[in-house]
């Protein structure tokens, strides 16, 4: 797979995707918006990759969205008839969060490897992986603010199920930056490393920990989590239990019980690839 904005590899089922313009500061530009979600669904669709590793190369992770678009005029068409207008506005901000909501929407975990500045959209992005982690010279920002606009890609709304409110409500309104201790502190990351390759090194290591399990059981865990974020406890327990009824199989189970007896590491079916309807 070849993207202008995006430097992919595949290795041992983990998928390490990196923003690859350091000298832009990773900026989102019109590349990536066309390109970041299709890669993401591409890995997923395969049923070959079970992890998907975030990541930038240079000094910051993203600078968030590329103001360079918005200097073509028809970017948002915010001209001509009121309601058409702002009826394709709606739809583009849609198709711009849906970018996002695709790393919550694919089967396996996301683990987002965090340096420097993660501002703007960089934010809304991250907050909807699974796990963070981040370098002692991390900052998150949410910078829409500063810019006479309310962010509108997903940090108002993922992150205060990550964060305490108050926290967020700060960050909204003063567009103040938040550090990698208090990032650490208030849970937006799991773990604050020195520098950026001992960072890789670990968040590849955690990676290679969940490939290793059954992908039909980390599916599982991410789906159920996902659903109960955004439902009720006896609601979720009853999609948990359906979930079960159709998914439980005892295949895997028995490939763990066989390997702890022999002292060896289970191996595991892919996940089916996911095709067009009635592909052979």
């Amino acid at each position: 797979m070849h993207y202008a904005s995006l430097a992919i590899s595949i290795e041992n089922h983990i998928a390490h995707v990196q923003f690859n313009r350091p000298e832009q500061l990773n900026s989102m530009n019109l590349e990536f918006w066309q390109e970041f979600a299709p890669a993401i669904r591409e890995l997923d669709q395969s049923g070959e990759v079970r992890v998907i590793v975030l990541s930038s190369q240079g000094k910051h992770f993203s600078a968030g969205m590329d103001l360079s678009i918005f200097a073509n005029p028809n970017s948002a068409r915010l001209h001509g008839d009121p309601g058409r207008s702002a009826e394709n506005l709606r739809r583009l901000v849609l198709q711009l969060q849906q970018v996002f909501s695709v790393l919550e929407d694919v089967r396996v975990p996301v683990l987002a490897a965090i340096q420097g500045g993660c501002i703007g959209g960089a934010l809304d992005l991250v907050a909807a992986a699974d796990c963070r982690y981040c370098t002692q010279d991390a900052y998150f920002c949410i910078k829409e603010t500063d810019l006479g606009m309310t962010a509108d890609l997903g940090s108002l709304q993922r992150l205060p199920t990550i964060l305490p409110q108050g926290i967020v409500r700060e960050m909204a309104y003063t567009g103040a930056k938040m550090g990698a201790d208090k990032a650490l502190q208030h849970g937006l990351v799991n773990q604050v490393f020195n520098d950026h390759q001992s960072m890789l090194e670990q968040v590849m290591a955690i990676a290679t920990q969940i490939a290793a399990r059954s992908p039909l059981a980390i599916t599982g865990c991410k789906t159920m989590l996902n659903y109960s974020r955004d439902h009720g406890v006896k609601e979720s327990l009853d999609y948990m239990a359906t979930w079960q009824a159709g998914m439980f199989r005892q295949e895997d189970m028995l490939k763990v019980m066989r390997a702890q007896t022999s002292q060896s590491d289970p191996t595991f079916d892919n996940l089916w690839p996911v095709t067009l309807p009635f592909s052979e």
